[in-house]
């Protein structure tokens, strides 16, 4: 017997949301042949197109080393280019190609039925709350680093 009941756990239910979060998504994104981390990456390239990878790394909440292996996989499939900053030359900018704009919109389409449905499934205060739950659960485990 553990010192607690794996019923009361929060991490676990949290954990469960993800990963139906992230196969959903996956499905989503499956038309546009990209991977839930390669779309986020390209959304946020036409959010922010010239963003360095460091900062693009911090945006899609995965380590520099692994938004590298994104951007090098897109950049082989024609989705982004890369070029070296006017002023910083060890830095390269990134910016979508029209093939990768093409792919990040179908990818996108599919992500926001996603969205669309799970917030459906809430009125407008409950999700107010989540959001504000979800935030005070990072925060709190971020502490714990």
């Amino acid at each position: 017997m553990t010192s607690m009941p794996p019923e009361e756990r929060i991490g676990a239910y949290i954990k469960r949301a993800e990963q139906a979060l992230l196969a959903a998504k996956n499905a989503a994104c499956k038309p546009a042949a990209v991977t839930v981390p390669q779309y986020a990456a390209l959304l946020w390239l036409a959010e922010k197109p010239g963003i360095s990878a460091a900062a693009l790394a911090r945006l899609c909440g995965v380590t520099p080393p692994t938004m590298n292996t994104i951007l090098k996989n897109l950049h082989e499939r024609g989705l982004i280019e890369r070029t070296p900053h006017e002023w910083h030359r060890n830095v390269l900018e990134t910016r979508l190609t029209p093939e990768g704009r093409a792919a990040m919109e179908l990818a996108d389409t599919g992500a926001v039925r996603v969205e669309t449905a799970l917030a459906a499934a809430l009125t407008d205060e409950e999700r107010t709350q989540l959001i504000e739950l979800l935030g005070r659960c990072a925060e709190v485990l971020d502490t714990l680093r």
